[in-house]
């Protein structure tokens, strides 16, 4: 192991079981034995209780949770939106709406399993810094009850002192609000052949200009009465439906801070977790600056990959990767175009680092393999930690491979500024394997990270330890460059 060129600093990041939020709830969905759902059984209790023990009832709940969420009245009128037509006829009172609500609603505890594989890159925001520090924006990947992963935002300082770090400590986790997307009739009918197989000529006559969330039932009851065959229309109908929600927009508070937010599944194809985002700050051709983030989507049985983007980290843009390319875990932006074309990094046959091209960040051609499992610490497999590192020497690119005992460790290789297909060089042996006091952890044996940064002459690279915590390591970048061009 390459233990000369990394230092590791003592600060461990643990998950903390008691950032919640607040989650819709829905008891089982089996039929009572008198015919009725659970849900409705649950309202009609809540509609019987006498007004004195709702005004006491709602009034307990609040104490006991209210200091806890920032923002539990409208949770609570969120989550009676739902079931308020399973209420009856009859005015509801505001009281009797809001305990509805809190029937429904759930305490969800982000890190009660783990807190680990985190990316990080410069903060947008790089004022009041005292010279040679450096505040950064890291992503995290928390999972708990049910092991649903979602993505946290997490703020901190370099210090101008090789390994001096701070990370700020968050407030509340928030999630941001829900926005539908706005998708072009091409945009809509490219997806639906590429994720479901649907062959789209037909449903092509049958789509406006654009789809949106003021048009979309409109545009589905045109699908269902229109399509030649009436019970074909019907599954297109809802393949359409499916596709639309996996793009979507985020509207972030803009009066909190950063590392309250908390991106948590919302798309059809990731409510079983939002994994391992790897972030990149892109520059444009014409010197503008955006932020990207790649992650994979878990929907319970397979795996998509989505990309969220954003100027400002107030208002987000997820959209759903489509091409060969992208269907595979790791997918990690270069962080500028490469010969005029967006370039990531992919593990497209699922043991082998490739590049792969896109004309407009969401379709992704075939890849190209550059670097093959061939050290006996990843004979497994092999796949990116995170976005290259732009050096005049090449792209530097950390990876990971898999060894004996499903055992973890962090290499690195060298790619041609140029042509990135080309690779100019590999580290012969691994730069960061499992210390004793990391090997233990919900998957043991594991260092694994999602992006690193250039802090002066060091590589600062956040990991994540055995899946449960987080801890950081600095790379001594000239070193390694040198060690890597031999």
């Amino acid at each position: 192991m390459s233990a000369d060129l990394v230092v590791r600093s003592p600060l461990v990041l643990r998950p903390d079981p008691g950032r919640v939020i607040a989650r819709q709830f829905l008891p089982g969905q089996e039929v009572l034995a008198d015919g009725r759902a659970r849900v409705d059984a649950v309202v009609d209790r809540v509609q019987a209780m006498p007004d004195a023990d709702v005004t006491a009832t709602l009034a307990e709940t609040v104490a006991t949770f209210g200091h806890r969420h920032d923002d539990l009245d409208a949770v609570f009128a969120r989550h009676f939106a739902a079931v308020a037509d399973r209420a009856g006829t009859g005015v509801v009172s505001a009281e009797r709406a809001a305990l509805l609500g809190a029937y429904f609603t759930q305490e969800y505890a982000l890190e009660a399993a783990a807190l680990f594989n985190p990316s990080m890159v410069p903060h947008p925001d790089q004022d009041g810094l005292a010279p040679g520090e450096l505040r950064f924006l890291m992503t995290v990947r928390s999972v708990g009850e049910g092991h649903v992963s979602s993505i946290q935002l997490r703020t901190g300082v370099l210090g101008a002192t090789p390994g001096d770090l701070r990370v700020d400590e968050p407030g509340r986790p928030r999630t941001p609000e829900h926005r539908p997307a706005s998708l072009t009739r091409e945009t809509l009918l490219t997806a639906v052949a590429d994720r479901t197989g649907t062959p789209v000529d037909e449903l092509a006559r049958l789509l406006p200009a654009r789809v949106d969330g003021d048009n979309l039932e409109q545009v589905l009851d045109a699908v269902r009465r229109d399509y030649v065959d009436r019970g074909r229309g019907n599954t297109v109908s809802e393949q359409v439906r499916w596709v639309f929600a996996c793009d979507y927009g985020l509207d972030v508070d803009p009066a909190r801070p950063l590392a309250d937010t908390v991106l948590f599944p919302v798309a059809p194809d990731e409510v079983q977790g939002v994994e391992d985002a790897r972030i990149t700050r892109l520059v444009e051709d014409d010197g503008s600056v955006g932020y990207h983030a790649t992650y994979t989507a878990y929907d319970g049985s397979g795996i998509t990959s989505h990309l969220v983007s954003t100027d400002d980290f107030r208002r987000l843009e997820v959209r759903q990767l489509l091409g060969p390319a992208s269907r595979s875990k790791g997918m990690a932006l270069f962080p500028r175009r490469v010969g005029g074309e967006y370039t990531a990094l992919v593990r497209w046959d699922r043991e082998s680092i490739g590049v792969a091209r896109s004309r407009d960040l969401r379709w992704w051609d075939d890849a190209v393999t550059v670097q093959q499992p061939v050290a006996p610490w990843e004979l497994i497999q092999l796949g990116n930690c995170g976005p290259p590192v732009e050096t005049e020497a090449g792209w530097l690119v950390l990876d990971h491979g898999v060894g004996p005992v499903r055992r973890y460790g962090m290499g690195a290789l060298l790619l041609d500024r140029d042509d990135p297909t080309v690779l100019r060089g590999v580290l012969p042996e691994p730069l960061l394997l499992p210390d004793e006091d990391e090997r233990v952890g919900y998957v043991p044996n594991v260092v694994y990270s999602c992006g690193a940064l250039v802090h002066g002459d060091r590589l600062v690279v956040p990991y994540g330890c055995s899946d449960s915590s987080i801890r950081f390591a600095f790379v001594d970048l000239p070193a390694l460059l040198d060690r890597l061009t031999a």
